[in-house]
């Protein structure tokens, strides 16, 4: 059923709601040390030329996409899906809210949890989860991240959001959790109808429970199906009615 591309989601585009404030780092610095799932490469940053033996310096790096902060286009689990640099602009940037949820170890979002959150998401939002899981990233219990469940993911495209991030590894089921016939169940729903995910997110915190002005500085690689991502965000400068 959602194996297939389906298109961007067809809604209102929100008002822009200009932010308030300096802009906050949502991103994990990418290092060759950092953490990830074990069966993507280990990133590779190195000096290819070095001051003063050259008159520069200069630095390349090997990583896979999905490293890191970064942007999952729907390429990544839709075969027809857009790859990245067929990702309309306005998918990466816009208003959107922050929701703070208390999710135990390997713990499962649901859609009761996500209907009494607030503020309210509105149609064409960013929504960013805030789970504090983003403290265990490098350590073992990384993996251990809390998950939605597929009928949260089929929630959050009912109500019409445009992105979904996490400050954790992956949507879906830690990689110790998996079943042998698993198939990204959470990654399907969003990516085949135009939801964009991000994941390893960090530093919600100052922005849980706010509206907020995003931008996903993604790398606009040709052909992927994703890209590392320099996240930023801010609270949202509230309108009379959201006083």
């Amino acid at each position: 059923m959602y194996n297939r591309w389906r298109g961007w989601p067809r809604h209102e585009t929100p008002s822009l709601e200009p932010g308030r404030g300096p802009w906050l780092d949502l991103s994990h610095p990418l290092r060759e040390d950092m953490a990830r799932i074990a069966f993507f490469p280990q990133p590779r940053i190195r000096r290819i030329m070095s001051m003063p033996e050259k008159p520069l310096n200069v630095t390349e790096i090997q990583v896979a996409c999905h490293v890191g902060t970064h942007v999952d286009a729907p390429l990544h689990f839709i075969p027809d899906g857009p790859a990245f640099h067929e990702i309309p602009l306005d998918r990466l940037y816009g208003p959107g809210v922050v929701w703070q949820l208390d999710v135990p170890r390997n713990g499962l979002i649901t859609p009761a949890d996500l209907e009494r959150m607030d503020p309210e998401l509105r149609p064409g939002d960013i929504l960013f989860l805030d789970t504090g899981w983003a403290q265990h990233f490098g350590d073992p219990v990384y993996d251990e991240h809390p998950a939605l469940t597929p009928e949260a993911a089929e929630w959050l495209v009912a109500q019409g959001v445009k992105m979904v991030g996490v400050d954790f590894a992956t949507p879906d089921l830690p990689v110790p959790r998996r079943p042998p016939d698993f198939d990204w169940p959470v990654h399907h729903v969003l990516l085949s109808q135009g939801v964009l995910v991000v994941e390893h997110l960090t530093n919600l915190r100052p922005l849980a429970g706010q509206r907020i002005e995003v931008m996903c500085l993604a790398l606009n690689i040709h052909g992927a199906d994703g890209a590392p991502a320099r996240v930023v965000a801010r609270p949202a400068q509230l309108s009379d009615s959201d006083r």
